[in-house]
């Protein structure tokens, strides 16, 4: 097959050692890279029952067959291993400069296995991997150790790293590249720490062959022409994913208040419109993006006044913003770049600040916080980073904290992981997408949130809802194997994914079979969680989100979630067993 090097690189941390293994092409032909890759590998390499944490837990670094291609979108990698956030399946993607020069490390995968004797860091290149001590960095910043890194390393070389979180085990430590990139949700900066890795810098060169350039550069002219008079991709290219800050709050689905309303009232503060009017922007994207989603933000006034990041993105905003009640970007905007410099998911870091204010209010905890406070956030933050004082318990993540404190029925998360910034209250069928991906309550295994907002399906209905979602399911599926960034939904539908595979691969398949394909690395995935103790009772909404209304009144009953649930898993299974057949 083209389009892979049809090869991993085992890098066996606790011996110092690294050799290449190959990958046939059967496996690839099951799995096609990516998110199949790295589910595959995860089952096949983790010991049943194996701690998050624990050295046996391996790290899997993975691309896909359009990695390092001229295809839009391509620059993104993911990284799997058992998540300590859910003690399920993990997988996170991030996008940025990095994934062509791990793929040009001549690799379709890397499994990081066992434990460094010491702080170490890797320089990966197309002959193997090389150790480097990292002690004179224990303790440092995620900018610091990108920094130190890339030193020691190539020219070339970009690096994935982590900070202080990461080092202390917290269990939302999320890995940095790029400096400003995430690999952000499901723990896996804790696994590196666990690992005793601080980071790795990848310098590979090496393209993979694909079978036909011809039909890839009609499919690039073909999706460009598509975009050019979109309205969609002026949205990105103008304002990024803070233009959804006005979308949700005149939705009613901005959780606010620690998941109270739908509705900030003073959104206009964090607002897309706000940033371009307050801040300098400027439009940045990954390699062969014409999107530029990400801006390059510099705050022009105030006490951060000079503060540079990219961002705040749209969820960043959500969790440290609407959640915490702070309404001023400019702090969002600080409490984001303390989180890169820590090393913190913001998702988790935001529902965790502002969990923290409830319990406080609640007398369990002597932290004294409330809303609105961006200091005592940034400072619960770095307590949490330290893994300090009240940091120690919020670092065990959203589950420990809550069950400890007997706050089960107050704290939202779907198997340790929280949600995004779509209330499912409001659109009932985020309720689904929280409770049924495998790594916990996410948005983006299918981002039915832009079939809801967009009109496509009313929000409140039930009928056909499931195979809608898992429509869009599937396409990520496959955006996520191919690697390719999810807001070219618009863009890349079944016929542009079909032509995609086959013009990388060689491999002719049609729609019904990718998408059965789609069907069997999601059900992967699942297994997985199975194998690991989270059966399908695990898939369920918090009961509080099932038995409280937003202060909007938007609804969503443990009747109509089953129902939907019912209604996917039954579809889920038909596939399985076409797939099989």
């Amino acid at each position: 097959m083209k389009g892979y090097f049809g090869r991993l690189l085992r890098v066996n941390l606790a011996a110092g050692t690294s050799e290449y293994e190959p990958l046939s092409e059967d496996v690839l032909s099951r799995v096609l890279g990516g998110k199949g890759l790295g589910a595959y590998l995860l089952m096949r390499e983790l010991p049943r029952g194996t701690p998050a944490l624990a050295p046996e837990n391996p790290v899997i670094i993975a691309t896909g067959p359009a990695t390092g291609t001229k295809m839009w979108s391509q620059s993104r990698y993911g990284v799997f291993a058992k998540s300590p956030a859910t003690g399920g399946y993990g997988e996170s993607y991030c996008g940025g400069s990095l994934a062509p020069r791990i793929k040009g490390c001549g690799v379709d995968a890397v499994i990081l296995e066992g434990h460094c004797e010491q702080l170490s860091c890797l320089l990966i290149d197309e002959h193997g991997a090389k150790f480097l001590d990292a002690e004179p960095i224990r303790g440092a910043d995620a900018f610091e150790t990108e920094s130190f890194i890339l030193q020691q390393a190539p020219e070339n070389a970009g690096v994935m790293m982590i900070g202080p979180a990461g080092e202390n085990l917290v269990r939302f430590a999320c890995v940095k590249s790029d400096h400003w990139r995430s690999v952000g949700r499901g723990g896996m900066g804790a696994v590196f720490g666990s690992k005793n890795l601080k980071g790795i810098a990848f310098s590979g060169s090496r393209t993979a062959e694909i079978a036909d350039e011809a039909l890839l550069s009609e499919i690039v002219r073909d999706v460009a022409r598509k975009a050019k008079d979109n309205p969609v991709t002026k949205i990105y290219q103008d304002f990024g994913t803070p233009s959804q800050v006005r979308v949700t709050n005149a939705a009613n689905c901005f959780p606010t208040g620690y998941w109270q309303s739908g509705r900030f009232e003073k959104w206009e503060n964090l607002s897309a419109d706000y940033m371009q009017e307050h801040f300098d922007v400027k439009a940045c994207g990954c390699p062969t993006c014409f999107l530029k989603c990400t801006k390059h933000s510099t705050i022009r006034e105030g006490r951060h006044k000079g503060l540079q990041l990219e961002g705040p993105e749209y969820e960043t905003i959500y969790a440290l913003g609407g959640l915490n009640r702070i309404d001023s970007l400019e702090e969002v905007a600080f409490l984001n770049d303390l989180c890169d410099r820590l090393g913190l998911d913001t998702m988790s870091a935001g529902n965790i600040s502002a969990f923290a204010v409830e319990a406080y209010n609640l007398g369990k905890i002597d932290f004294a916080i409330d809303y609105n406070q961006p200091d005592r956030v940034a400072e619960l933050l770095r307590l949490v980073a330290k893994a300090e004082g009240i940091g120690a318990l919020f670092a065990r993540g959203i589950k420990a904290a809550a069950e400890e404190l007997g706050l089960e029925d107050l704290a939202i998360h779907v198997k340790g992981l929280e949600p995004a910034g779509f209330d499912p209250r409001a659109l009932k069928g985020m309720g689904l997408s929280y409770a049924t991906a495998a790594r916990g309550a996410c948005h983006l295994r299918g981002t039915f949130y832009k079939a809801e907002l967009s009109g496509q399906i009313d929000p409140k209905q039930l009928e056909g809802k499931a195979e809608l979602h898992i429509d869009y399911e599937d396409r990520a599926a496959l955006f996520d194997c191919l690697v390719l960034c999810r807001f070219y939904r618009d863009f890349l539908g079944w016929d542009e994914l079909v032509k995609i595979y086959e013009a990388t691969t060689g491999v002719a398949r049609d729609r019904e079979r990718l998408q059965l394909l789609a069907n069997h690395i999601t059900e992967l995935t699942r297994e997985f969680n199975r194998r690991e103790g989270l059966d399908a009772s695990h898939d369920r909404l918090p009961t509080r989100l099932l038995r409280e209304a937003t202060q909007e009144g938007a609804t969503l009953d443990a009747n109509e979630l089953q129902t939907m649930i019912d209604d996917y898993n039954r579809i889920r299974a038909e596939r399985a067993d076409a797939f099989s057949n």
